[in-house]
């Protein structure tokens, strides 16, 4: 395969860890990358052979083996290969061999090394001494009540032993904190407690907690750190933590839960998807991302990278879905490009997600193929993708649906068709469309014609009219005063609405810089970024609406972490009144800038001065 530079830029500008490389970096470092084609059954390099540089995947699937020749993974598009050699000592610790016609960018092996030498979020994503050093940064540095256990399993004092070890059995906890009438912490009884002074010395089970808990037990309060967990754990030789704050019980720290905090980390989670053989195997490790949404945004990570590495995560499961469809159905008949929409596809995934997705398939595809083998591929991993927590789309805009399984030549003619008639059907649709992002597959199918379709769309302004009225239909939650406005019936009353009414009506405006720009991003804030590079937003204006999309997602997802923290399935709709003053004032200028932005864009300035 013939690549320009152009494609080899903007191919690695959607692999973490590159974009996060200055854009001066990235267009220095293309030019020094090899290109290798590589036919089905050709090795890459074998056991304890030289390794001449990181091999990155542009096209096509990599068996890794190990020394004995266990397979140990198989690679899609954007995996990367060869670091543990090369950071090593140059040789290659496995075996890999292409398992189908496959494409390989190569990062020469001095230029690997100085990369990680000079810029931190390649460190940070290679080498696994820095790596496991930061987290263990991460947690030292992170306050308690991040990782701490809300609402924590309470008994009274005049509780009976039997009771307590009832009750750490029933709810799987090895200690209780023991309060009183006023839910005020006076003690806490452990496993330990329990062996130690009932079952060793034959002690009665009516024996009252209070004759074998640890009374006034040391505490902390929410804000402490987890150094502050570990030291004590160690000085006082305790396995638990009360919290409290205000006099009442807070929260509790065990070791498990600190064990728990450090084991989650995106790339631990796309490698065990990696080798998952099913969707169940799969969904037990989709399921840990509560958690790991809580770490990361108890890190202080901003809300961009929070939301790209938990999408990271959907990428990952979609192309392990695809090459386990492929192992049950046989290989593709044709070349296809699997493509996710929605929030997905702008890599803005939080802790509440459905599946948006879609096939490009090769125009030599022949009907019988489309409704059997693609129809049958798309409903094995929609299905997956279903099991792992990604729920059906409740508006069908999923593979499954035949309308969006389709060859490149009648996506040309939807594209086309949406431009030439933008009804409101057209730019609803357009709007989904224009967000796709490959996923898994031939990634040339799309190429082309998102490149094209951006340019046919810039130029014709009745269509990007009619983009911009319908980008206008979610407005900011604001009264005529200006002020905060809530959800006035149903379930969700007296709430906002953090994703239609908050983030949505900025992603929309980021879509429509996107195509009056031909800016091929389809991240929200990549978009913005490079629109206000553009001139399509002013400084003042641009750096305005960036400083309330940010503010709007991170508040978003410090709403999911609390519901998580109480045990609760995340969601969009928050209380303003858990706000202080200060956060909703901050909040509600975000609100304004977005308002007054959109009312630029309504009457065709889109920029605010």
């Amino acid at each position: 395969m013939s690549l320009t530079i152009d494609q080899i830029l903007q191919f690695l500008r959607s692999v973490h860890p590159y974009d996060a490389l200055p854009a001066d970096v990235q267009s220095a470092i293309v030019g020094q990358i090899d290109v290798r084609d590589l036919e089905p059954g050709t090795s890459v390099y074998e056991f304890g052979s030289s390794i001449p540089g990181l091999f990155i995947i542009y096209d096509g699937a990599i068996e890794v083996r190990d020394e004995q020749g266990v397979v140990l993974s198989y690679l899609g598009s954007r995996n990367s290969f060869g670091e543990r050699g090369l950071l090593k000592n140059g040789l290659a610790v496995t075996t890999a061999t292409a398992d189908t016609a496959a494409t390989l960018l190569v990062v020469p092996s001095r230029l690997f090394k100085d990369l990680i030498r000079d810029h931190q979020p390649f460190a940070r994503f290679f080498d696994r001494s820095r790596k496991s050093q930061a987290r263990e940064r991460d947690l030292a540095t992170t306050q308690v009540s991040t990782f701490m256990v809300g609402k924590p399993i309470t008994c009274a004092a005049d509780d009976t032993v039997q009771l307590a070890a009832t009750r750490m059995r029933e709810n799987h906890v090895s200690s209780l904190c023991v309060v009183n009438s006023d839910d005020a912490l006076i003690g806490i009884v452990t496993i330990r407690d329990l062996s130690g002074k009932i079952l060793a010395e034959g002690r009665p089970i009516e024996t009252p907690v209070e004759a074998v808990m640890t009374a006034d037990p040391v505490t902390l309060a929410p804000s402490s750190i987890g150094s502050d967990v570990l030291h004590l754990m160690m000085e006082r030789r305790i396995g638990h933590v009360p919290i409290v704050e205000g006099g009442k019980l807070a929260g509790i720290v065990t070791q498990t839960d600190l064990t728990r905090f450090q084991a989650v980390s995106s790339a631990e989670l796309v490698g065990e998807i990696t080798n998952a053989a099913t969707a169940e195997e799969i969904s037990k490790v989709t399921a840990r991302i509560p958690n790991l949404l809580v770490q990361l945004v108890g890190s202080g990570n901003r809300h961009e990278v929070v939301t790209r590495l938990i999408t990271d995560i959907a990428d990952t499961a979609t192309r392990r879905l695809l090459a386990l469809a492929e192992e049950k159905l046989g290989p593709a008949p044709v070349p296809y490009l699997w493509l996710a929409c929605g929030s997905q596809g702008r890599q803005e995934q939080t802790g509440v997600s459905d599946q948006d997705n879609c096939l490009f398939l090769d125009d030599s595809v022949t009907e019988a193929d489309q409704i059997g083998y693609f129809a049958e591929l798309a409903k094995f991993v929609c299905d997956g993708l279903n099991t792992c927590g990604y729920v059906y789309c409740p508006g069908d805009m999923m593979a499954t649906n035949p309308r969006w399984c389709q060859p490149v030549k009648v996506w040309k003619s939807y594209f086309e068709g949406w431009i030439d008639k933008p009804d409101p059907m057209a730019q609803m649709l357009s709007s989904v469309m224009f967000d796709l992002r490959p996923i898994g597959g031939h990634e040339p199918l799309f190429a082309n014609l998102q490149e094209k379709t951006l340019e046919v769309a810039a130029r014709n302004s009745i269509f990007v009219a009619h983009m911009i009225s319908n980008s206008l239909k979610h407005t900011p939650p604001l009264n005529l005063l200006r002020g905060l406005a809530t959800i006035r019936s149903g379930e969700n009353k007296n709430t906002l609405d953090m994703k239609h009414n908050g983030v949505v009506p900025v992603v929309d405006l980021g879509r429509i810089y996107a195509l009056r720009g031909e800016i091929k991003a389809v991240n929200t804030r990549a978009r913005l970024v490079e629109a206000k590079e553009k001139g399509q937003l002013s400084q003042s204006g641009g750096g305005d609406l960036i400083d309330a999309y940010d503010l709007i997602a991170e508040t978003r997802l410090l709403h999911q972490v609390d519901l998580i923290k109480q045990g609760l399935p995340p969601n969009n709709f928050m209380q303003p009144s858990i706000l202080s003053d200060f956060e909703r004032s901050h909040l509600r200028d975000a609100f304004v800038v977005v308002k007054t932005m959109q009312s630029s864009a309504g009457q065709g300035r889109g920029m605010l001065n």
